[in-house]
């Protein structure tokens, strides 16, 4: 297999530009990508999809493209953490894909927030792990406003309970969200994590948002970020549900997004205003 890597070691691709970890090559991805984490949940969002094909699966990745009423669709699986979701921005990105959205669960730590809830992230903590190693922590993950609008349209569309806030994203599920490790285990900071952060208005705990949105800061392109709430911190209680919601949200606001990237794109606009939809 390593004779067929043409390329050289700083970053490996095949004819094509097949890409060393997803797999996939030119042709294969679309502008608008979905980015859930676990590689089953690829196939459930392509489910809501007019048409798809499979795609590749290796490792962690999981992708499948299609058409969602009219517009060219790609999901592939991050797997959990940073980094192996700034890879897989990373070769999605080289081949064309400029729009992502994270699609994942989180645990809530604001008392209005309930399990089967959604939380649209409006930007995140960098507690990643990864960012870091691509720009300064002084550098904001900050989500665009055009999808995190177009996810609040989506919702209010689909009449789905949502919330809009910052969140943290960490590197590690156990003590890095002040969970305790094994036999108990933790440190001195993660006493008052949980109720430090819900004092600032943090809305939830995840994985990789903070990577999503700083890669698509410093790369110029455009990423949110939508999850159902499965845990609740402060009430210490876990019911697996939204998960539904948070797929048919982000397939939603796809479909805002092209409307509103065809009237940008008509009147020969750099970016989206709602003064276009007038």
């Amino acid at each position: 297999m390593n004779s067929e890597w043409k390329s050289g070691a700083e970053r490996p691709v095949m004819e094509g530009d097949l890409q060393y970890h997803i797999r996939c090559r030119r042709g294969d991805v679309n502008r608008y990508v979905l980015l859930p984490g676990d590689p089953a949940r690829v196939e459930v969002i392509a489910q809501g999809w007019g048409s798809a094909r499979f795609i590749a699966d290796n490792r962690e990745h999981r992708t499948w493209s299609g058409e969602l009423e009219g517009v060219p669709v790609t999901a592939c699986s991050t797997g959990m953490g940073g980094p192996s979701t700034s890879i897989a921005m990373e070769e999605l990105a080289a081949l064309g894909a400029d729009t992502f959205i994270r699609v994942g669960s989180c645990g809530a730590i604001q008392e209005e927030v309930e399990c089967g809830d959604l939380v649209i992230c409006s930007g995140a903590m960098r507690q990643d792990g990864t960012s870091q190693d691509y720009i300064d922590l002084s550098y904001p993950a900050a989500a665009s406003y055009e999808v995190t609008a177009a996810l609040v349209e989506s919702c209010e569309r689909l009449n789905i309970r949502y919330h809009v806030g910052v969140s943290c994203t960490t590197a590690s599920f156990y003590c890095g969200q002040a969970r305790p490790g094994l036999k108990g285990y933790s440190q001195s900071s993660q006493a008052h994590k949980v109720e430090d952060l819900n004092r600032a208005g943090v809305m939830n705990f995840e994985m990789e948002a903070a990577t999503v949105l700083t890669l698509a800061g410093i790369y110029g392109l455009r990423a949110g970020a939508v999850f159902a709430v499965v845990a609740h911190r402060l009430k210490d209680s876990f019911q697996y549900a939204g998960i539904d919601h948070s797929v048919r949200a982000a397939n939603e606001a796809l479909k805002v997004l092209a409307s509103w990237d065809r009237a940008r794109e008509a009147k020969g606009k750099p970016f989206w205003f709602p003064g276009l939809l007038a």
